[in-house]
């Protein structure tokens, strides 16, 4: 899921509006329901938006769920706090945590408590980011994908510089096709991310399916293919039997 890219509407809807490709898409999964379609489910006819709705509640066992349960780096919930907000949301009464949970009902009280004022202060932080940046006109940094391994200063770059090293190191991209592989591991990432856009989500590929999508775009496949599972871009079985993205 890219939290940089959704609005906080569209995280807590679980699915968001492609305007451009006339779909309502599942954040969880990427799976599209395209406009002037009708999905016909267990007997009934949803519009596009509500198969979205009925696709997230019954793939993925509801938004709130997914939500608290992800592994995602940002999500900072400890597994007892995600406990406690998966009872608060299934209606609990606080008696039946505590006693659930083997703590005193005093306890569960001031964790509702210490939630509400953590998303207080959440408000108020995104709120002043949203001003600050609006406000200078600073040119936004390159997102970063949620199975990101490596945290430092090589994912800080701008439109701009991303710019530059893609025409730097590419020979065309349409279709895509590289001069040269950078040594740089900062450049490797403006260059991974753009490979990586080239295999669909929620898709299991062969190891040989992975090479023939690689083998155009650069000859040393191997080594795109060994950072790319580096980087966390995508993922395998432990055999390399199947590869996929983790996006």
């Amino acid at each position: 899921m890219n939290y940089g890219m959704l609005t906080l509407e569209e995280l807590k809807q679980g699915y968001r509006r492609d305007e451009q490709g006339g779909a309502y898409v599942c954040n969880l999964c990427g799976e599209r329901f395209a406009d002037g379609q009708v999905y016909p489910v267990d007997g009934k006819y949803f519009t596009p938006e509500h198969a979205a709705q009925h696709h997230i509640l019954h793939a993925h066992g509801g938004n709130t769920a997914a939500l608290i349960h992800e592994g995602a780096k940002y999500n900072s919930l400890t597994e007892n706090q995600k406990e406690l907000l998966t009872r608060f949301w299934a209606g609990e009464s606080d008696r039946a945590i505590a006693k659930a949970m083997q703590i005193s009902e005093a306890t569960v009280r001031r964790q509702r408590f210490n939630f509400r004022e953590k998303a207080k202060q959440a408000k108020h932080y995104l709120a002043t980011y949203e001003l600050v940046f609006a406000a200078q006109g600073k040119e936004p940094l390159m997102p970063i994908h949620n199975e990101a391994v490596f945290l430092d200063d090589r994912y800080v770059i701008t439109e701009t510089e991303r710019e530059r090293i893609l025409k730097n190191a590419l020979l065309t991209r349409e279709p895509l096709v590289l001069k040269h592989f950078p040594p740089k591991e900062k450049k490797k990432l403006v260059i991974l991310t753009l490979i990586a856009a080239q295999f669909e989500k929620g898709k299991h590929y062969s190891e040989s399916e992975v090479n023939a999508i690689l083998k155009p775009i650069y000859d040393d496949f191997v080594t795109i293919r060994r950072y790319l599972i580096a980087y966390g871009f995508m993922a395998r079985t432990r055999s390399g039997s199947e590869y996929w993205l983790t996006d």
